[in-house]
């Protein structure tokens, strides 16, 4: 029932929900406290839905945010309080007494300070955010960006302002007690003095040199620097903060360019989600400010995700703009038809570019390139079972996507079916389940099943745990812990904490990676994954969630897959590995086969997964497994060749796409000057970014 409400509640926890019930419940009790009248009653109601209230807001939870739509917000909720005191004070007889009228005119003068207090708020908040946010990038040797206000002021600023009625409150309650009206004095004076501090502490920092230089001076900043690095490929990309591992998966890449890069985002909650990286970030969410950007030098762009905001970059033609995408599937969202409107769109192998042939949404064959995938030089090459350790089989269902397609994930239909056949699989072998992170965000079915599989995985663990054939190194496992919590304490201290970046305008002028640490930070998370592996049984059933270890170090440890149609299936195909995936649809073999590239060399799974000896009976014998030789030609046909390496033809795809692209702008410049004045004059209304010639910084016409 508790696990019920939770749900319901969209709670995390049962303290959570507990505090909530104690909000709603205090406030009918401080009433009938007033009413009665009994001051002990109130004063005990009162601090009930303070520390309630308190804890709510310090969990971030989702019933403070309805609370606040349903006009039941922070502020009501003081108000109410202090609306009930006044009327206990009335109840006991003291209004005609002075403490009465003076508990009114706090309030009043109190909840006036509230609106200075707010607008300062706001205004600090507003004049700190920055035009163009960025990481990487030396603004502090053009522009003074001066410290943020101290934390203490800013974050909760209305739950800290509004609690300074403590003083007040309480001295009233003593007030009402001891039949005197010193302390409710007292208390009224110390919360109308800390309230006209408060607001005192704000002002400095709404102008002169505590704020940031104006939005002009930020963009000439930016533009100086642009000019000094000369960035020659950008990675551009536009979303909500649940795509932002879109980009995550490039950054890796876009440090091995042989080009100079710059990624360029358009939303600042992709920046606060952004990896750590060593190449150059500006965050610019203004279309105005991104179009006027002093970008000439710059000869590719690369896009992760079909988005509109792209509109605003694809519109310069010195450039020439590329589609790469954020993974490679048999998916509808691998051959949009959008993809007509880039140059060229960069596909993995030869089926990415048989997949537009097929759908036939205007991509034409001469605008695709076939690059590898960058990315899955992590994967291992699979070598067999190790001796000594029982199979691993990884279940990485998709989520269940936007349009509800029964397709789309495995989870609703089959996933319990998989998890109870390979969990009771003889001989045994261990199951590691790895939901997508979106699972469940749409379907409330899909999150149910999720967590019923779960449930069954962590049961299992327990009963294997328990199972005297299955032997423990504690001595091991003790050693690798003790590794996990050193190395997650050393890149604790190498990260810092998320206080430490400030606000946006500090985090823009102290952004710059320390090279040495990033390296240090990259070895250290190697290091973790091999310890995570250790630190439990090798036989050990395990549900994998968040970040990490990676959807890569799970391939690593795993001797097969079970999967759906993703990128997912794609990747693994890296490791030469077995696999499954499922026919959700129930579209039947042959047809399932036609539709998805990737599952040609798969075991095919209907939904009561009863075919999933043939891939267990392919770990175990390899020799026998008749889908070997099918996967090697699959791998090649959907990732390329293993040779040149991916990441040697996505340079050499780069500079190839640079040089179209400046054969192309040499041209349109000898065009222009052989065509004279009104040559240059035609030029010049182009849509495009500032022009490079020397002395030329006038904006481009946006309209």
């Amino acid at each position: 029932m508790i696990s019920t409400a939770i749900r319901v509640a969209r709670v995390g926890s049962a303290a959570e929900l507990a505090a909530a019930a104690l909000v709603m419940l205090g406030f009918p009790a401080l009433m009938l406290a007033a009413l009665v009248p009994s001051v002990y009653a109130f004063a005990a109601a009162a601090a009930v839905t303070y520390l309630a209230d308190h804890y709510l807001h310090r969990k971030g939870s989702y019933l403070i945010n309805r609370l606040s739509k349903v006009r039941a917000g922070l502020s009501i909720r003081f108000l109410i309080r202090q609306l009930l005191l006044i009327l206990l004070l009335a109840r006991l007889s003291l209004s005609d007494n002075l403490i009465f009228y003076g508990a009114i005119a706090c309030f009043i003068a109190f909840y006036g300070l509230q609106a200075p207090h707010g607008a300062l708020v706001t205004l600090i908040r507003n004049r700190r955010r920055m035009p163009v946010a960025t990481r990487n990038v030396d603004l502090k040797s053009r522009i003074r960006i001066p410290d943020a206000p101290p934390r203490r002021l800013l974050h909760r600023s209305a739950e800290k302002m509004l609690h300074l009625d403590l003083a007040a409150v309480a001295g009233l309650l003593v007030s009402a007690v001891a039949d005197s009206a010193v302390a409710g004095f007292v208390g009224i004076g110390i919360t109308i003095a800390l309230g006209c501090l408060y607001v005192l502490a704000l002002m400095p920092y709404v102008r002169g040199r505590k704020t940031p230089p104006k939005a002009e001076k930020v963009l000439v900043a930016v533009d100086d620097w642009l000019a000094a690095y000369k960035p020659e490929t950008v990675l551009y990309f536009s979303g909500s903060r649940d795509s932002a591992y879109q980009v995550n998966m490039w950054l890796e890449t876009m440090e091995q360019l042989e080009t100079r890069p710059l990624i360029i985002l358009r939303e600042r909650v992709i920046l606060n989600n952004l990896a750590p990286t060593t190449v150059p970030v500006i965050c610019v969410p203004g279309g105005v400010h991104l179009m006027n950007l002093d970008l000439s030098n710059v000869r590719v762009a690369l896009y992760a995700a079909n988005v509109g905001k792209n509109i605003h970059l694809l519109r310069v033609p010195t450039m020439k703009h590329v589609f790469i995408g954020h993974g490679d599937s048999d998916k509808l969202a691998s051959v949009n038809p959008f993809s007509k409107v880039y140059d060229e769109v960069w596909t993995a192998g030869r089926a990415g570019r048989d997949r537009y042939a097929i759908a036939d949404v205007g991509v034409r064959d001469d605008d695709i390139a076939e690059v590898g995938r960058p990315q899955l030089a992590p994967i291992q090459t699979w070598q067999g079972v190790p001796e000594g350790r029982i199979p691993t089989v990884l279940y990485a269902p998709t989520w269940e996507g936007w349009d509800g397609n029964p397709g789309n994930t495995s989870v609703v239909l089959a996933g319990e079916n998989i998890v109870k056949k390979l969990i009771k699989a003889d001989p045994p072998v261990r199951v590691l389940y790895k939901p997508h992170p979106f699972t469940g965000t749409v379907s409330a079915e899909a999150g149910a099943a999720h967590k019923r599989i779960a449930a069954l995985v962590e049961k299992a663990a327990a009963e294997r745990a328990a199972d005297s054939r299955f032997t423990v190194d504690t001595a091991a496992q003790t050693q690798a812990k003790a590794e996990l919590t050193r190395i997650e304490a050393r890149i604790a201290e190498l990260s810092g904490s998320g206080g430490d970046k400030g606000d946006e305008a500090e985090a823009t002028r102290d952004g710059l990676v320390d090279v040495k640490k990033h390296e240090e930070i990259a070895r250290l998370r190697g290091e973790w994954n091999a310890a995570y592996w250790r630190s439990f049984p090798s036989h050990e059933h395990r549900v994998i969630t968040g970040a990490e270890p990676r959807l890569y170090d799970c391939f690593n440890v795993s001797d097969a897959m079970v999967s759906d149609i993703s990128s997912v299936v794609s990747d693994f195909i890296a490791s030469g590995k077995p696999y499954a995936v499922t026919d959700s649809a129930d579209l039947g073999v042959e047809e399932f086969k036609r539709q998805n590239t990737a599952v040609r060399a798969a075991v095919i799974l209907s939904n009561s997964a009863s075919e999933l000896g043939g891939l267990l009976d392919a770990v175990r014998d390899p020799s026998a497994d008749p889908l070997a030789e099918d996967r090697r030609e699959l791998k090649q046909y959907l990732l390329g060749p293993d040779e040149p390496k991916s990441i040697d033809q996505f340079n050499t795809a780069v500079a190839d796409l640079a040089l179209k692209a400046e054969t192309r702008n040499v041209g349109q410049a000898a065009r222009a000057a052989a065509d004279g004045e009104g040559g240059a004059e035609l030029a010049n209304v182009l849509p495009g970014q500032r022009r490079s010639s020397a002395g030329d910084t006038d904006s481009v016409t946006t309209g």
